[in-house]
């Protein structure tokens, strides 16, 4: 029989299931396989009846049925089983055949297998998939990155099933070699827990300061998603808010304020530490996380540990007008904070990254989705060398008009005793990207003075190292310069 499938598709679980039904609905015939293969007939009895799609209860079976050059899609869990599954494979595939993860593996292990993989003489394509459940159904952000030569072979099905902007154009395009598909994804995650937290952060300042009930925050939410802030985080949390318990009580205020996490947060904060990038409003929000899971002891800790009472006197609608700008603002050092992480691995790894070209894959379809990625793709599109969006003229705008509204909020929380980690890490570190001095003169001092460390000097050609016998007890002798 002659093979007749465009592309196979490893791992029916929901985001398998529905990139599946998808691919169908814009005409490519799949073939599944499930390592549990009784979800391969179960899939095929119910979700996929009446589609096109194929099933396979093997490896081979599944292979025989792929038009050449074969293309075969993981999505599984990341990790061990895209190694073991890459490895069944191999003695199935021929030269030109490609493999494709679609999960959220570590960009570090994308790099592995492209070289392994294609030492075997097939292509291998690591990219990221976003949107969820829905997105994977409707129109997920996908970014890939591998072996240049799979791309003529997968950009078809993958821009047809990806999410579309206003213009029909796909939320889909080559990222890059090796794993820069997979370490776009990553900053992507990165920047969703930002987004997260600094709305958690203003969700708090409006019920334990304001006072305001779910159903007020939905109206404040609603309203919000109408202007700058329009997103899908904005708009489910307008939605969640909205949303009644069997009681007719909200469901939010019964859920357990113990935020989990998988790790790609996580990631992003390694990664921009080994290169030396300031992303601290992911990292505070990675962290916050971490505190929020210490339920147990916040709780017996809260008896314990007096602050100043949260209530926040004064012009309601006025000050959730300043969250907002806050917000705003905070946002906008999230995403700087996350592109000059994705600039540094670029020049780390050789990576020819389109900034514009990322902000317009996920313009639609992914969990950060949103009006204002617009925005920095224009930046990019107007100045592709530049080196922060902070410096973008419309960034820099929105910033001085925000900037009033931002400093009071971060400081009524501080009075008011309410964590806003996000919001004021926002704050510092573009205070301190606009200080043209920082005291990090007197540490490179405190350096010198314990471990001879060496310093620049202002009045000396940058490049030039210097150690100061400080206590007249010390010798000469400096320890080497560097940075780790």
């Amino acid at each position: 029989m002659e093979p007749n499938a465009d592309i196979a598709l490893i791992g029916l679980a929901v985001m398998g299931q529905n990139l599946v039904l998808n691919m169908n609905d814009h005409g490519f015939t799949v073939v599944v396989y499930n390592r549990t293969v009784a979800k391969v007939d179960e899939f095929l009895a119910k979700e996929a009846k009446g589609t096109n799609v194929l099933g396979a209860h093997s490896i081979q079976e599944m292979v025989a049925q792929l038009k050449r050059p074969r293309r075969v899609m993981m999505l599984v869990k990341a990790g061990a089983a895209v190694d073991e599954f890459i490895e069944q494979l191999l003695p199935h595939l021929e030269p030109g055949d490609i493999i494709i993860d679609g999960g959220n593996s570590l960009y570090q292990d994308t790099i592995r297998r492209t070289k392994y993989v294609e030492s075997k003489g097939l292509l291998f394509v690591g990219t990221g998939v976003s949107g969820g459940e829905e997105g994977a159904r409707r129109g997920p952000s996908i970014m890939p990155g591998g072996s240049p030569g799979a791309w003529s072979h997968v950009k078809d099905i993958f821009q047809s099933v990806s999410a579309k902007v206003d213009d029909g154009a796909p939320c889909c395009d080559w990222v890059g070699e090796n794993g820069a598909g997979h370490y776009v994804k990553m900053v992507h995650n990165g920047i969703e827990y930002g987004d997260m937290q600094l709305i958690c952060e203003a969700y708090q300042l409006m019920k334990d300061g304001l006072g305001m009930t779910a159903d007020e925050m939905h109206l404040v939410f609603a309203e919000w998603n109408k202007g700058d802030l329009d997103s899908y985080l904005i708009e489910i949390t307008r939605d969640i808010l909205a949303f009644k318990d069997t009681d007719g009580q909200p469901l939010v205020d019964k859920i357990l304020d113990k935020a989990g996490q998988k790790g790609t947060g996580k990631w992003t904060v390694i990664s921009s530490q080994d290169l030396g990038i300031p992303i601290t409003l992911m990292a505070e929000a990675v962290y916050s996380r971490c505190i929020s899971a210490l339920k147990d002891e916040r709780v017996a800790a809260a008896k314990k540990l007096r602050g100043p009472k949260p209530k926040i006197a004064g012009d309601r609608a006025k000050l959730v007008e300043q969250i907002r700008q806050a917000l705003y603002a905070s946002k906008i050092v999230s995403y700087a904070q996350g592109y000059m992480l994705m600039r540094a691995a670029a020049a780390e790894n050789k990576w020819n990254l389109n900034y514009g070209g990322i902000a317009l894959m996920w313009r639609g379809g992914c969990i950060i989705r949103s009006r204002f990625l617009g925005k920095i793709k224009e930046a990019f599109d107007l100045n592709p060398k530049l080196t922060n969006l902070l410096l973008d003229k419309f960034f820099k705008k929105a910033i001085k008009d925000s900037q009033r509204s931002w400093r009071n909020v971060v400081a009524i929380a501080a009075k008011k005793g309410i964590p806003t980690p996000a919001f004021s890490t926002a704050l510092n570190f573009y205070d301190a990207y606009r200080s043209e001095r920082l005291p990090a003169n007197l540490l490179q001092a405190q350096r010198d003075y314990f471990g001879a460390h060496t310093y620049e000097r202002v009045d000396k050609p940058r490049g030039e190292f210097f150690h100061t016998n400080w206590t007249g007890r010390g010798g000469d002798v400096a320890s080497s310069t560097y940075n780790a």
